[in-house]
């Protein structure tokens, strides 16, 4: 069977929908612990060795999102997946925020796809190509072709009209995503500023660390420049997430790889179906020994290395948006930086360039009329 010898824990308060969930899992193999509420889920979850967490989102006492931030804290590495009867995107990006494999929405029309999405979210060959040689475009194109159809696409499809049409509904969602203008790690900061001239960007920046050695940021430019960019942001984060799980479980390097960290997003993008395309420039740093390797896909944004004299775009080629089936692999370039040196992601607009040199980190901000697009710096403190 299946799910055999698979521990999972259900936390769910509806007794009828857990009893039927969990007699289902049984039935395919898997041992199940049960909880009808998130305390008693949290409860549970140190009691037991699990594989893999199921969790509906609306409980009384403590819901899931609450029990997902305290397993976390845990046990980073249990993947998780919520399901909510809401079918509200804002619960999507708060349960990708705090790590979750997938998201599922009620009515679950069919058991059987609570199964698949166990199996992907407990299977490193379902989310990781480290394997695949990247040099190779048929190696990947094909990879894609073979995979399995991510369940969160299949769920977040059913939300992808609503912020295509509803501006209101892909601004909140959008929002939530974006960092503070200004962000603090043990041996380093990230500043940036982006300006919206809609309703909603079609730009997004993020950073993170990943481990104690490596951190990284990135500064993406969504195709078509529409609603629908906020769900670019939401699988971007979410493939994001995904990565960053498996390097903190010792699975996958992949996230600190540039080269084969946008050959992944290359093939996600792909596979979803979306036809959304990206510019996009992906930077990891090595904090030790400042060693920067920086991958570029698309075009209209530059990479840049700042000092007292002032900004020393990187040469790098431009290449096809991620997306495309006919990509092959990601311009690359490989520096070692200076501890006075800073390096910077900008749209190529001379504007957000002369706003980088007066240090106007302003986040996130509308201005109908300036340019849309903007910059993020990383400086090591």
């Amino acid at each position: 069977m299946a799910l055999t010898d698979v521990s999972v824990l259900l936390v769910e308060d509806d007794s009828v929908f857990r009893q039927l969930l969990a007699d289902f899992l049984i039935q395919q193999g898997a041992v199940v612990f049960e909880a009808c509420d998130g305390d008693e889920g949290v409860s549970e979850f140190q009691s037991h060795t699990v594989d893999v967490v199921i969790a509906d989102l609306s409980m009384p006492r403590l819901g899931g999102l609450g029990m997902l931030k305290q397993i976390l804290k845990i046990n980073p590495a249990i993947p998780s997946i919520v399901i909510s009867g809401n079918n509200v995107m804002a619960d999507v990006v708060e349960a990708l925020r705090y790590g979750a494999s997938d998201y599922l929405v009620k009515p679950v029309a069919d058991l059987k796809i609570i199964e698949q999405a166990i199996e992907q979210a407990i299977s490193p060959a379902n989310t990781d190509l480290g394997a695949i040689d990247f040099s190779d475009s048929h190696a990947v194109i094909n990879s894609a072709a073979n995979m399995s159809q991510d369940l969160s696409y299949q769920e977040l499809a059913d939300n992808f009209t609503l912020l295509e049409h509803n501006a209101e509904a892909a601004k909140s969602v959008q929002q939530q995503l974006f960092p503070a203008s200004n962000v603090s790690y043990p041996t380093a900061q990230t500043h940036y500023s982006l300006c919206k001239n809609s309703e909603v960007s079609a730009y997004f920046i993020d950073s993170t660390m990943v481990g104690d050695n490596h951190l990284i940021m990135y500064m993406a430019h969504f195709h078509p420049e529409d609603n629908r960019a906020a769900f670019g942001c939401v699988l971007l984060r979410s493939f994001v997430n995904q990565k960053l799980k498996l390097f903190r479980n010792g699975l996958s390097t992949t996230l600190v790889e540039p080269f084969s960290m946008l050959s992944y997003l290359n093939d996600r993008m792909v596979n979803s179906g979306l036809n959304l395309y990206v510019d996009i420039v992906y930077v990891a740093v090595e904090l030790t020994h400042y060693r920067a390797a920086i991958g570029q896909a698309g075009g209209g944004l530059r990479c840049y290395l700042r000092n007292g004299t002032g900004l020393a775009p990187l040469a790098i080629s431009e290449s096809l948006q991620l997306g495309t089936v006919e990509w092959n692999k990601p311009s690359m370039q490989f520096r070692t930086l200076m501890p006075n040196e800073k390096i910077c992601i900008a749209s190529n607009i001379s504007h957000h360039r002369n706003r980088l040199m007066n240090n106007q980190f302003d986040g996130l901000f509308y201005d109908e009329e300036l340019p849309a697009g903007g910059f993020i710096e990383l400086e090591f403190v």
